[in-house]
């Protein structure tokens, strides 16, 4: 077995020893060995050990102060570690664990979030609040989920939904079933995901969270079952069901996306610029501009298209595996439409060995699908982004249309 929290201690490798990301990785060992004193499978330490570890912890950690955020969640850490010990009561650990570890998630450190999530459960046992256990329970599928790694990640949305039943939380229950759909949906399950989806969405009256995730997830799974015009009206009920403006702006990523398919690039890109004024989140910033960087192509505006592949590439290699593969895919998809079919080709390599790679099969069904039509630049556009037939412009598409138009506005 390694060594605890050593994932922190990676950051020795990425950057210059003096750096402040490498003290506060530092830091961030030093807070958890604290944290580690109270797990339930160790001997207590000695007042007189644990009064000099927590001196030694603070001082470190109060050496980071003014490097931002991560040293204030370092410093809750340490502050909530010494009362939990001083109240024998390890719940005083889990608000200050699950928000740095919702903090890393978000700045895309997703094995050192696992790590602290990991600690939450492990040192907290049986002693933490139900509530809690299935808060980090469901934190730790979502960051797994988000690397990919599949089994594990419905194993934990699994376990979080048995704590959630036993305690009589049907919300969280339902919650867990949302990331067990996800993961369906990612795998590349899209008739199981469909059929979650629709099961949750027949569940979820009376729980508005729920429901905005099941119908963001029941419209993303049309579109890509090949049924974009039923999806839509489900993405934009979403947008409104969603408190959240994270879970708003996803959706609306997700709708420019699909109306793309429809051949609405207008509408598309009304959703899409939504998106770039008010997000800040790297992952749907970059979703959002591949997707412009596809309108582009799809106009054959050969300028919009490289202006917006050179902002895609930005951090493009620290963004996430199915982010990567789209990047390529939609490079590729755009390169043909110019009539490169050579460089087209390689991109779509690229997409096919990152989606293989990292077991996104419904991505690599879609690669090998277009890449045999790559040479065929009218086939490959009606696969990608044909415009239906004028009959599925339903009552429901055009105010999902004219919605779109009026938030633009």
């Amino acid at each position: 077995m390694g060594l605890p929290h050593a994932v922190f201690l990676q950051r020795v490798a990425d950057e210059p020893a003096t750096s402040p990301e490498v003290r506060l990785g530092q830091g961030a060992f030093l807070a958890l060995r604290f944290v580690d004193l109270l797990a339930p499978d160790r001997e207590p330490p000695s007042p007189d050990v644990f009064r000099y570890q927590w001196a030694a912890t603070e001082r470190y950690c109060g050496e980071l102060t003014g490097e931002g955020t991560e040293a204030a969640h370092l410093a809750g850490i340490v502050r909530a570690t010494g009362e939990a010990h001083r109240t024998n009561d390890v719940r005083a650990l889990a608000p200050a664990l699950l928000a740095y570890a919702l903090y890393l998630e978000q700045d895309a450190h997703f094995d050192e979030a696992e790590d602290v999530l990991l600690t939450l459960i492990r040192v907290g046992g049986a002693r933490l609040a139900a509530s809690d256990a299935t808060a980090g329970w469901m934190r730790v599928g979502r960051v797994r989920r988000i690397q990919a790694d599949f089994d594990r990640a419905d194993a934990a949305y699994a376990e979080a939904g048995r704590i959630a039943a036993a305690g009589g939380d049907h919300q969280s229950l339902l919650l867990s079933r949302v990331g067990q759909c996800n993961v369906l949906y990612f795998r590349g399950n899209l008739p199981e995901a469909e059929r979650g989806w629709r099961g949750l969405l027949a569940d979820a009256a009376g729980y508005d969270s729920v429901e905005a995730h099941a119908e963001h997830g029941l419209g993303t799974v049309l579109q890509r079952r090949g049924q974009p015009h039923e999806g839509a009206p489900h993405l934009w009920r979403a947008y409104e069901l969603h408190e959240d403006e994270d879970g708003q702006l996803r959706a609306l990523n997700d709708l420019g996306s699909l109306l793309l398919t429809l051949g609405d690039v207008t509408g598309a890109e009304r959703a899409l610029a939504e998106v770039i004024r008010r997000e800040r989140m790297p992952d749907n910033l970059a979703n959002a501009t591949i997707e412009l960087m596809h309108c582009a192509s799809f106009r054959r505006d050969r300028v919009g298209f490289e202006r917006w592949r050179e902002r895609a590439l930005d951090r493009l290699e620290e963004a996430l595996p199915n982010i990567r593969a789209d990047y390529h895919l939609k490079v590729g998809i755009g390169l043909a439409r110019f009539g490169n079919y050579t460089k087209a080709e390689a991109q779509m390599q690229q997409a096919l060995e990152i989606a293989s790679a990292h077991e996104l099969h419904e991505f690599v069904f879609r690669l090998e699908r277009i890449k045999g039509g790559l040479r065929e630049c009218e086939a490959l556009t009606y696969v990608e982004s044909a415009a239906t037939e004028p009959a599925q412009w339903t009552e429901r598409l055009r105010e999902v249309s004219a919605s779109l138009a009026a938030l633009s506005a």
